[in-house]
């Protein structure tokens, strides 16, 4: 059965059957916006919602060395933050972005995640100490507003889902209004080996640039 993360759980990486999980995916789920619309309120609006499943690697010492986020972020705009250009492979392939979905599940929940990044925890490099996954939204909506929106690891590939490890929930809450980024969680060497955190935290951060700040002065030391 699939662990129920919550904010602020630490996990060990280890299957039922006691076999380390060594290669798996990091998946996000979410739906467009449908409200009512049209005339006299008998059709419906769908919103698309672009949200993007980002990640940067650091060093034992908080220093950002590596990172996965959407090449298409403008290079002027990534530029003012002194961050280089987006792209979809780590340094050494350890990890990989499945591609930028600007959309959302348009007709309800489909089951499969929107963005992916695999992950191969034996090829990351050895000077990567903690691996942040985080979420921004593009647009102008907030968590609140959107009506799911989930992380899950899990074994398999983009398009087949083999056995879920364990997965996190983003209701559509209250709590979160005025919130545009999360960070989700990270993974981290602890003794040699790899665990996970659950963080959940959310924030009003303007951009992706911003969250990046964020971990690397707040989460990474």
């Amino acid at each position: 059965m699939a662990i129920r993360l919550e904010k602020g759980q630490r996990i060990n990486l280890e299957k039922g059957n006691g076999a380390k999980l060594k290669e798996f995916c990091v998946g996000c789920n979410w739906g467009a916006i449908v409200t009512s619309g049209g005339f006299l309120g008998l059709g419906k609006k769908v919103t698309d919602v672009d949200l993007d499943l980002s990640c940067v690697m650091v060093d034992a010492n908080g220093n950002l060395v590596d990172h996965i986020y959407s090449p298409l972020y403008r290079h002027d705009f990534l530029g003012r933050y002194g961050m280089p250009p987006g792209k979809v492979d780590s340094v050494n392939g350890a990890l990989h972005h499945s591609g930028d979905d600007l959309k959302g599940d348009l007709n309800g929940d489909d089951g499969l995640d929107n963005e992916i990044i695999t992950v191969n925890l034996d090829r990351v490099s050895p000077n990567v100490d903690q691996i942040f996954f985080f979420l921004n939204n593009c647009g102008r909506e907030d968590f609140s507003q959107i009506p799911y929106a989930s992380i899950r690891m899990y074994e398999g590939t983009p398009t087949r889902v083999k056995e879920v490890f364990a997965s996190y929930n983003v209701a559509a809450e209250q709590r979160y209004a005025g919130m545009t980024a999360l960070i989700m969680g990270k993974l981290y060497r602890r003794n040699g080996e790899w665990k996970f955190s659950a963080i959940g935290d959310a924030f009003p951060d303007k951009n992706l640039c911003e969250t990046i700040g964020r971990i690397v002065a707040n989460y990474a030391k």
